[in-house]
């Protein structure tokens, strides 16, 4: 597992932006963490680090966001998804697979997350600003990343 200490969103950013540098273009990358915790300022990154320049948003009430960049990339937010027949009705299955899926939220759809894919779990701290990143799936990546 690879750590690392985050001490702005501009920061939160620049991690997105190098992991997006090590993907291949279909991985599956579920986050866990709070409501404020970072997810769409990782999120923004990783998508500046594909090439995508549109407004990268959560997709709390669209469900997902879809990004042309490098890669596809296909961005949903499993906050409001309480079974397998809310996420059926997202389309999420259809999209596993032909792009990159990150996923906040990912504590609502566990059973769903593909066995092999990278796991982020952001923790904030006291600090207001600082946010603790433990990243599983990436260990091959870590002098790029960390």
């Amino acid at each position: 597992m690879l750590r690392f200490v985050s001490k702005s969103a501009k920061s939160t950013e620049e991690l997105g932006s190098r992991i997006a540098g090590v993907l291949k273009g279909k991985e599956m990358i579920a986050m866990f963490g709070d409501l404020g915790a970072g997810k769409t300022a990782f999120t923004r990154g990783l998508c500046e680090g594909l090439g995508i320049v549109e407004g990268v948003s959560s997709p709390t009430f669209a469900i997902v966001n879809a990004y042309s960049g490098r890669y596809p990339v296909y961005h949903f937010d499993m906050y409001r998804i309480k079974d397998v027949d809310d996420l059926f009705a997202t389309g999420f299955y259809d999209y596993i697979g032909t792009g990159i899926t990150i996923i906040e939220w990912s504590e609502n759809i566990g059973s769903e997350l593909e066995p092999d894919c990278v796991r982020i779990r952001i923790t904030k701290t006291d600090d207001e600003n600082e946010r603790i990143f433990e990243i599983e799936g990436l260990d091959a990546y870590a002098d790029i990343i960390c």
